[in-house]
C-alpha cells in the first residue's frame, strides 16, 4: 500500500468525516472506497492520449486578460446575483 497527502476543500472534508463516521469506517477507507469508485466507472482506456486543451475562439477568449479588473467584475456579479 502507498501512503499519499492530499489537499481537500473543507467542505469536502467535513462530508468524508462524517461519512466516515457514519459508516464506522476510517477516514482512509472513505477515500479508498471513493477511488475504487472512480476507477470502475471510469476505466483508463476511455481517455485519448491524444487529448489537447480545447482551443478558445471568438467572445469566449479576452486577449486583454492581464488588464481586466477582476476584483470589479466580482463585485458586479456579487450585486447581480441580489
Amino acid at each position: 500500500m502507498v501512503k499519499t497527502q492530499v489537499q481537500i476543500p473543507d467542505e469536502l472534508y467535513r462530508k468524508a468525516k462524517a461519512i466516515a463516521k457514519a459508516k464506522e469506517w476510517s477516514l482512509a477507507e472513505v477515500f479508498r472506497r471513493g477511488l475504487e469508485y472512480m476507477a470502475r466507472t471510469h476505466p483508463i482506456d476511455e481517455f485519448s492520449e491524444d487529448w489537447e486543451l480545447p482551443k478558445l475562439t471568438g467572445d469566449h477568449f479576452n486577449a486583454d486578460f492581464d488588464d481586466l479588473d477582476l476584483k470589479a467584475l466580482a463585485r458586479e456579479d456579487e450585486i447581480r446575483s441580489l
